[in-house]
Parts: C-alpha cells; sequence; structure tokens
C-alpha cells in the first residue's frame, strides 16, 4: 500500500489518459490507471531480488497506447539480523591453558548491505553465572574468543558462553535499527594432574584389643585424587618404623601384623603417618602426595594378675621381678588395728581399669591374728598386715608368726591369683605396757591454725615400770598423718605440723593413733580424734546470675540465690544482703535475711538515661562470721518502653513565608519530640490537615534524634501560586505530629502553621491607553515644556516604571521628512514628553510619531518591558 513511484506521461491533444502495468515483476506492484501512481502490492526483499523490471503502458483511448521499460532498483533496508555460521561451537581445552590464548573463533554473517552488514561480537553471560566467570573470557572484533585468565577442573568442568552478533545498524520501517543474534560456545575443561590426593574423613582414630590376631584390621583410610577429571590409581604405605601395623597398598586398610601388649608398650596410643601416593607423575614432573595422622588406641585385655614387690609405694619399679617372700615384725599385744613393722608390701596389676581390680586376704595358721588391709585394690595399693586379735600375738606363744596374702583377680579366672608368704617376728616386751586413762580422746583445733598450734597440751600415758623400762616415748600412727600433725615425743602434746593442711571443707575429721613406747619397747595406744573447727574462710558464693526485664510501668522481684561452704548451722555459713549504695539503690528493697528483692514502685522507662533503659543494682551477700566475709553481684533489671507519651512540639504557632511560583520550594520546619525512650515508641510522623489550602503544600518527617523530629513543609512541587491572583495572601494551616509506634497509634498533638506568600516582580508594566493621546506643538519655538505625559502601571507592589524612546518618524503629508525633526522632542523618564527645540518648522514636517516603551527597573522574573506604544 506504500507508495512506490509516480508514472506520468503527456498527450498534447489533452485527452484523459489510462495507465498500466506488466512484465513478471509486476506482481510487486499497483497503478492507479487515472493517475498513474504506483504502489507496493507485496512486499520486496533486496536479499532475493535486487533489481525489478516492469513494462509501463500509457493509452489515450483514440491512439495505439505507448509502453517503455521502467528497471526498479531495490534499497536495502535492515531486515536482517547476524547468523552464526559451522555451528555448533563446541571445545575441549586442558585447564592449563595459558590466560591470552585463543580458544575459539566464531563467525556470523549478514546479508544486508553497508552498515547494517557489519558484524560486532560480544560475551553477554558466562554459566555458571558469577562476575569472576563474566571476566574469565573476552571476544576479539574478528571472532576470537581469548582466554583472560586461569582455568581450574576443581572449580568449573564445563563453561558456557553467550555470544550476541549484532550489525551495524540501518533504517527499517524508517526507525534505525540494530539487528542481532546470539549463540552459545560451549567449552569442556579437561582435568590434569596438578592437585596432589586428599584423605576422605579425616581425622583417623581406632582401636584394637591387645593380644589380637595378626591381620585383625584396624580401620581403612580412603585418599582420592582431586584431580577428578584424571582419577589416578592411589597407593598407601605407613611411614612409621617398627610399629606392629602394616597397610594395605591398595585398598588403606591397616592391619596388626606384630604382637600387641598393651601393659609393654611407652604408651597406649599409637601415632602412624600414612603417605598416598598417585601412581603416576603430576604435569611438573614431581610425585603427588599426601599423608594423614592416624591414632590406634590398644585397648586393654585382662591378661595379667596381680603381684607383689618389696618397695614403697611411689618409688616401686614393676619392670624388677615380682617377690612372694616377706618379713616382718611387731611387739606382742600389740593394739588391735597396728600395722606389721618393717613390711614394705606393695601390690600391682598392669591391667587398666576393672581389669586391675583384684581382691586381698589372708591365708594360713595364724591368719586369725592379723587382717590385710585393704581388701580391695584396683591397680597399685601399698598392703599392710594388721592387728586383729592381740591376745592372740603372745611372744611366749610363738615368737614368729606366718600368713599368707592372697591377691585374687576374680574376673580372670585362668590366672587369677599370686600369693606372698610374710614371716611376723614377735618382739617380746616386758610386763607392762604404758597405758593411756581414756581409749579415745576428743581433740578440736581450729582450721587454718598456724604451724606449732599446740592441739592438746599433753596425753600422757602411765606405765608401772622403773627406770628406763618406764620412760615413755610418744609416737603418732600411721605416718601419713605427720603431714598434718605432729607429737613431742617427751610430753604427747600434739601439734599442728602444717596449717595449710588443715581444711575443714576438705576433712573435718582426722583419726589417729598416738603410741606410748617405754625403755623396752612396750606399747601403749590410744584413739585421737580430732575435730577440725571451722574458720570462716569462705566467702558467699552467688549463684546463677541476674538479668530481669520488665515492661515499664510494672514492679519487679526476684530472688538472690547463694550458698556458703563454711560448717552448716554456724555463723559463719549464716548469709544476709543488702543492696549497696548506688544510683538505683533507692529504687529498690531487700529482705536482709532471704535475699527477696524487689522495686518500690513500678519503673519508669523515661526515667533512665541509660539508653538501653537499664538498671544496674549491686547486692552484697555477706556472712555472719567474724570477720564477715561477703561477696557481691549485679542484678540488671531492663526497663522495656512502653508507648505512653504524646509528641509535644517545640512551639504552637509557627510562621513562614514562601515566594510566590515557587514549586517545590521549602517553607519552614516544625520540630516536636516523644520522651519515649525507644527508637519505634519516639517515632513521629507529620500530617496536614485538611482545609485552608493545606493541598498546596507537602510535609516530610525527618529524624533529628532519638525522640526529635522535623517536619519540613515545601510547597507542592505540583502547584504555582500566583500572589496576583489569589483571594489570600496567607495560609492559615494546621500541622499533626502523630506517634506511629509498631502495634499501637499513641496520642497526637497539633500546631498552627501560617504560610505567607510573597510577592515577586513578575507581571510587565502596561502604559494607560489614556495617556497616549495625540498632541499639538506650535512651530517656530512659540511653544515650550510639556508636551504630554505617559503614565504606566505594574501590578506588582514593588516596581519602579521609566519610559524609554524606540524611535522617531517624521512626516510631511503621507510622505516621509527624513531626520529633520529627530531632536524636536525629547521623553523624560518619568514620561513627560517635552519640547527640545526652537526650530520646530511645520512647511518641512507637520507630525511626528514618537514610538516609545515603559520599563520595570525591579522586575525579577519575566519580561520587564511594555508593549510598544506611539
Amino acid at each position: 500500500g506504500q507508495q512506490a513511484f509516480q508514472l506520468v506521461a503527456f498527450d498534447i491533444d489533452g485527452d484523459s489518459l489510462t495507465y498500466s502495468i506488466s512484465g513478471p515483476d509486476a506482481f510487486y506492484f499497483s497503478v492507479n490507471a487515472t493517475t498513474g501512481n504506483v504502489t507496493l502490492r507485496n512486499s520486496l526483499d533486496r536479499e532475493l531480488q535486487a533489481r525489478l523490471s516492469i513494462t509501463a503502458e500509457v493509452y489515450d483511448g483514440n491512439n495505439d497506447p505507448v509502453s517503455k521499460r521502467i528497471t526498479i532498483i531495490v534499497d536495502d533496508r535492515n531486515d536482517n539480523a547476524p547468523v552464526f555460521q559451522y555451528l555448533p561451537y563446541e571445545k575441549t581445552i586442558p585447564e592449563d591453558t595459558p590466560p591470552g590464548s585463543i580458544i575459539y573463533t566464531v563467525f556470523a554473517n549478514d546479508s544486508d548491505t553497508g552498515n547494517a552488514s557489519k558484524v560486532s561480537y560480544s560475551i553477554e553471560e558466562v554459566i555458571p553465572n558469577s562476575v569472576n566467570n563474566l571476566w574469565l573470557f573476552y571476544i576479539l572484533p574478528n571472532g576470537s574468543v581469548v582466554l583472560n585468565g586461569s582455568l581450574d577442573y576443581t572449580k568449573n568442568t564445563f563453561y558456557q558462553l553467550r555470544i550476541l552478533a549484532k550489525d551495524g545498524g540501518g533504517l527499517l520501517h524508517n526507525v534505525m535499527t540494530v539487528q542481532k543474534s546470539s549463540t552459545y560456545l560451549s567449552l569442556t575443561i579437561r582435568d590434569l594432574p596438578n592437585l596432589d590426593p586428599w584423605f576422605l574423613n579425616e581425622p583417623y582414630s581406632g582401636s584394637v584389643p591387645e593380644n589380637c590376631p595378626l591381620g585383625t584390621t584396624v580401620l581403612t583410610v580412603t585418599a582420592i585424587d582431586r584431580d577428578t577429571g584424571v582419577n589416578d590409581e592411589i597407593f598407601y604405605n605407613i611411614t612409621n618404623a617398627s610399629v606392629p601395623f602394616a597397610i594395605n597398598a591398595v585398598t588403606g586398610t591397616i592391619t596388626v601384623n606384630g604382637p600387641l601388649d598393651r601393659e609393654q608398650m611407652p604408651s597406649e596410643e599409637i601415632l602412624l603417618e600414612v603417605i598416598a601416593r598417585e601412581a603416576n607423575l603430576n604435569i611438573y614432573g614431581e610425585e603427588a602426595n599426601a599423608s594423614t595422622l592416624v591414632t590406634v588406641l590398644v585397648t586393654d585385655v585382662n591378661d595379667n594378675k596381680p603381684q607383689f614387690y618389696n618397695c614403697l609405694l611411689f618409688s616401686c619399679n614393676f619392670s624388677t621381678d615380682a617377690q612372694n617372700i616377706f618379713r616382718g615384725n611387731i611387739i606382742e599385744h600389740s593394739s588391735s588395728r597396728l600395722p606389721v613393722s618393717n613390711l614394705s608390701i606393695v601390690s600391682h596389676d598392669p591391667d587398666k581399669g576393672i581389669n586391675s581390680s583384684y581382691e586381698l586376704y589372708l591365708q594360713g595358721p595364724d591368719a586369725g591374728a592379723f587382717t590385710v588391709s585393704p581388701t580391695e585394690i584396683t591397680g597399685t595399693g601399698e598392703v599392710q598386715i594388721l592387728v586383729q586379735n592381740s591376745s592372740i600375738v603372745d611372744y611366749e606363744k610363738s615368737h614368729v608368726m606366718v600368713v599368707q596374702i592372697i591377691a585374687n583377680d576374680t574376673r580372670n579366672p585362668t590366672d587369677c591369683c599370686s600369693t606372698a608368704t610374710v614371716t611376723i617376728d614377735i618382739i617380746d616386751s616386758n610386763d607392762h605396757s604404758p597405758e593411756f586413762p581414756q581409749s579415745t580422746y576428743y581433740l578440736r583445733v581450729m582450721e587454718n591454725s598456724p604451724n606449732g598450734t599446740i592441739v592438746s597440751p599433753n596425753i600422757t600415758a602411765y606405765d608401772p615400770d622403773s627406770g628406763i623400762l618406764g620412760e615413755i616415748t610418744y609416737y603418732l600412727l600411721p605416718e601419713s598423718i605427720h603431714e598434718v600433725f605432729t607429737v613431742n615425743a617427751t610430753t604427747g602434746a600434739v601439734l599442728v605440723q602444717n596449717g595449710n593442711l588443715l581444711d575443714r571443707e576438705t576433712q573435718s575429721i582426722y583419726y589417729a593413733n598416738l603410741q606410748a613406747k617405754d625403755g623396752g619397747n612396750l606399747v601403749g595406744t590410744t584413739v585421737l580424734q580430732i575435730t577440725v573447727l571451722d574458720d570462716n574462710d569462705n566467702e558467699p558464693i552467688v549463684t546463677g546470675s541476674y538479668f530481669i526485664s520488665v515492661e515499664e510501668g510494672q514492679n519487679v522481684s526476684t530472688q538472690i540465690q547463694a550458698i556458703d561452704n563454711d560448717e552448716p548451722g554456724n555463723p559463719n555459713s549464716q548469709l544476709g544482703f543488702r543492696i549497696l549504695p548506688g544510683l538505683f539503690s533507692d529504687n529498690f528493697t531487700i529482705d536482709a535475711d532471704t535475699g527477696k528483692m524487689h522495686s518500690k514502685e513500678p519503673l519508669d522507662r523515661e526515667a533512665l538515661e541509660d539508653e538501653r533503659g537499664q538498671m544496674v543494682v549491686t547486692v552484697e551477700v555477706y556472712d555472719h562470721g567474724t570477720p564477715p566475709l561477703s561477696t557481691t553481684v549485679n542484678v540488671t533489671i531492663t526497663v522495656e518502653d512502653l508507648n505512653d507519651n504524646a509528641p509535644i512540639f517545640l512551639n504552637q504557632s509557627y510562621n513562614f513565608s514562601v515566594f510566590e511560583d515557587s514549586p517545590g520550594s521549602i517553607v519552614g520546619e516544625v520540630e516536636a519530640t516523644d520522651a519515649d525512650r525507644t527508637e519505634i515508641n519516639s517515632r513521629i510522623s507529620f500530617l496536614l490537615q485538611r482545609g485552608n489550602g493545606s493541598s498546596n503544600f507537602l510535609i516530610r518527617s525527618l529524624r533529628l534524634a532519638q525522640g526529635h523530629y522535623g517536619g519540613r513543609l515545601s510547597v507542592d512541587p505540583d502547584t504555582s501560586l500566583d500572589y496576583d491572583t489569589l483571594q489570600q495572601k496567607v495560609f492559615f494551616l494546621e500541622v499533626l505530629a502523630e506517634n506511629t509506634a509498631a502495634d499501637n497509634v499513641g496520642d497526637t498533638a497539633t500546631a498552627s502553621v501560617n504560610v505567607h506568600i510573597l510577592d515577586i516582580n513578575d507581571e510587565p508594566p502596561t502604559i494607560l491607553t489614556d495617556s497616549l493621546q495625540d498632541a499639538r506643538v506650535s512651530e517656530n519655538g512659540t511653544q515650550q515644556g510639556v508636551v504630554c505625559t505617559l503614565v504606566a502601571s505594574d501590578p506588582d507592589t514593588n516596581h519602579s516604571l521609566v519610559f524609554e524612546e524606540l524611535a522617531i518618524a517624521c512626516f510631511k503629508g503621507e510622505n516621509s521628512a527624513g531626520e529633520v525633526c529627530w531632536d524636536w522632542f525629547v521623553l523624560a523618564p518619568n514620561g513627560s514628553v517635552l519640547v527640545n527645540s526652537s526650530e520646530i518648522d511645520y512647511e518641512l514636517c507637520d507630525s511626528v510619531v514618537l514610538t516609545l516603551r515603559a520599563e520595570d527597573l525591579y522586575t525579577e522574573k519575566g519580561n520587564r518591558y511594555s508593549r510598544n506604544g506611539t
């Protein structure tokens, strides 16, 4: 339907002409038979046929038709997008391809001509999509894709680049058009052996029982080739020398290949270093390997029986041979529970834990006179033979007594027991042994007493024997009691040996035997029960922490929990509570006996200066000892804010002014505060109440500080206020301040705002028509002074008007008189037209036309001049 061209023919006779077209290419066109206007009937495609040929014929109805062959050139339009050739685009590249390498070249063809056939390329997308991947490739103008960075198979094994081809642009339907097309280049990354293998599931640890069969599996380590595209074969070996373990080089399974005896090993834990090696060298010609540590715990088996050793407990060497014969002595008729002297028997089972537990008991003809202590031991322990029936231990009946100590591991029935034979020499005594008046003495000593403190001044035994046999020497038994107490060998006074060990909370009662030995080595004993008295040496301990949250307006109550490790029921452990002086100490009370603490009145968040609304009260917990000890705890109360304060304007009324015709201008700012302490409860928004011109203005809320907001008032950007057309020059507005809490709309406040509209000198002056009346003047200087006075007006409130002359025209009749009258008259700035010459001559010029205008010197905006007047 679009016009293609016009056929024009002339007939000198002036006959009406009829046009027609024919030929194969006439298919594309239609011709108006009357006008000769040729329009398109079908679409043209230059790429299919660039030249068309038709025969045009014209006929006047009388004479023979006249025809002419017409060749039509089809102009190119940018109707073809670039077409990528040789698809699909795919390539595999090694991961060590150096940056800057051309990895592929694409080509797109455009069938159009000129700029429309010039193709440029760009990379629009790289999949996987990331910023780093987008910059990993770039494309040259010739379509060559260049690697711009390093490849790593472990990060990405495949990239897909979306490549855009676009032509240089050209007209299409009278619009400048750029044609585009895109395709994908698929890049597969070939993995290379450049990474060491990697152990999975580290760290490795396993356990195996001692004495297990050779070949027992401990665990399996597994390493993989991190070059997953290569997946080289992995071989394993253990680097440790002389360890009873082996590893399968292919599977990584660690097995036992030597005897395991936990008791003979330096440690029950064995640390193995395992190396994983790839079968082939990496790309650098080096061996690719990795190492890991494997912890193997050799667990205990009950494969040892307890045995006896002649040594002191803390200096035994169990690598020496065990012993089964011992010899000791004891004085006849020694007290019950008194140990046989000169015996150093230690029993030991090298197994671990419950496997090393065993029983001890006595056998033999004299077993009834003695007992063994202890009767059960786990692992290692000192063994004592104690007197059980002192009447049987009688030198006159037997000088020597024999017992067998049996150590029985009941959990190992196949090899359970060891036996030690103990020969006990009975020592003869004189007829009377020293005797104490009491069988038991109850003594008391204060804990932490200094060394040398006398527990008892003397405990005296009586021996009727005379001479050296009656001289008594005092001893404390057992030996372990000497760490804490000692005795005066002469007086029997019991003293503190090491006061640092006297701690009632660790041990409140000590038992000891006080032995009195006469010159004939007869011994009398008594039992000392030494009670350690409590000293106030432990501060109270507060249990728990105290962080309390409460809404403002509520009371708060809590219970302070504390303990004291001093003696229960003693003033040293009796606790009291008090609040220490502080910023908030007057706001709370506490029960001195129970520690029950509560606020005196409901809490007010706004009364707190702390931004978080926290009150910290320090409570002292003290005991009633002498001197008293105490500790403190901080009770932190967080008062949660409630929306209980309404906004308040800083001023109840505001006066602002703004120039007319200033859309979007700032008028002024109102300010309001909200005393609530949290951001949401103190947030203020401002609204304009409807009415009285409020639609001409906008108000925006601004946060100035916590709880302090401003409302910035401005002229609506879509409103232009014209001072000269406004009926009211002042707008009386009402601003509403509203607290917009999250789920609770708070109270509001209002303030009045008066906005004064200020005039801008933006109107042009006007010369009053009545003052532009024609005037008559006499010639030859017969008239002087003012001919007439022009008057102008300006609606602006502030203006300064002056007149200026624009042109002078001189006429005689209807003809121009040239410049003869140019200096006859002058226009003063105030509008007065004055005679300026005495040479006014009617015969030369009978009409003078002055062209003039008024100017407003104070104009700020718009036109400063009036229309020209004459």
